[in-house]
């Protein structure tokens, strides 16, 4: 099934652009459709990623080649941040060529390194996120609660297992073989650990203690689920001078509900289909009391619980 998306990336005659993502959210299809006729490059090639990254200047030899209508599209280079060092050669043809460039990433934690060029302001910012209702044709806010929203995983039937697949390759991926961190074993409890901090105010010092690390490193995770755009960090409103702050802790919250709900072991069932169905007293599922009415917690009725005939279970 496709998706229309509704981001609107309507860029003037010479204008670069940074798309911004998650993976799986998209980018990649998106950009392919909306500047069907420009040059794309993907990084996740291992070839092509290696010949630019060891001479970026190819990037400039391959768009010579490229004819003039071709070159008045935006180039679109995808994961730009498995090569940073390209992004000095992008600057010189956006100056020398009047080119423009739509560089799409799921990481920028590699470009806040010290050096790497962002184009000083020459690329305007995009950011592509999970689907939203007005995307998805019959929307269901029980299936999407459930599956989440990513586009690969919401029409899947065995969507649990994508799931299951999405967090094992994430941290893979974007973790270890991007060595963001060197303790594998740290970071896999910490992850775990997201299962009981999720929505919740932070205690760094407790995590810490969970995952054997100390409070500095469990910063650090964050830091880098943020910089790898699966998560973010709510911070509450600073208060007035001379008023005393009810909270200064953070809630942190990872970017999709099906994400969220696979590593928190969460399921929400329509306890009425359950009954008429006859599997109430049978399911493997152990029945648990309503969440929280926390802000990632909250079912959709207006009194901010769950829906009538529906239940949160724990699998």
């Amino acid at each position: 099934m496709s998706f229309a998306r509704t981001l609107t990336m309507d860029l003037p005659a010479g204008q670069s652009a940074f798309l911004w993502g998650a993976r799986q959210t998209g980018k990649s299809t998106f950009l392919r459709e909306r500047f069907p006729a420009g040059v794309h490059i993907d990084l996740l090639d291992f070839d092509t990623r290696l010949a630019l990254s060891a001479r970026p200047s190819r990037l400039g030899e391959q768009l010579d080649a490229a004819a003039p209508e071709v070159l008045a599209h935006p180039v679109v280079i995808d994961e730009i941040q498995k090569a940073p060092g390209l992004l000095d050669e992008v600057h010189r043809l956006i100056e020398s060529r009047r080119l423009s460039f739509v560089l799409c990433g799921s990481s920028a934690r590699k470009l806040k390194r010290a050096g790497v060029n962002l184009l000083g302001g020459r690329a305007w910012r995009f950011e592509m996120f999970p689907l939203t209702w007005r995307e998805i044709p019959d929307f269901d806010l029980l299936r999407a609660l459930n599956r989440g929203l990513l586009p690969g995983v919401y029409t899947r039937p065995q969507y649990r297992r994508s799931l299951a697949a999405y967090v094992r390759d994430y941290l893979t991926q974007e973790v270890f073989n991007e060595a963001l961190t060197r303790n594998a074993a740290a970071f896999t409890r910490f992850f775990e650990a997201l299962r009981f901090c999720h929505g919740e105010l932070l205690n760094y010092a407790a995590i810490a203690r969970d995952c054997g690390v100390d409070a500095k490193t469990v910063r650090t995770y964050f830091e880098i689920l943020q910089d790898t755009l699966v998560g973010y960090l709510i911070r509450p409103f600073h208060h007035r001078p001379g008023r005393q702050s009810i909270s200064a802790a953070p809630r942190f919250y990872l970017f999709d509900v099906g994400v969220a709900g696979h590593v928190c072991r969460r399921v929400l069932t329509d306890a009425a289909a359950r009954s008429s169905a006859g599997r109430s007293s049978t399911s493997s599922c152990s029945r648990s009391s309503p969440p929280a009415a926390t802000g990632s917690s909250r079912g959709p009725s207006s009194s901010g619980g769950p829906r009538a005939g529906w239940r949160w279970t724990s699998c």
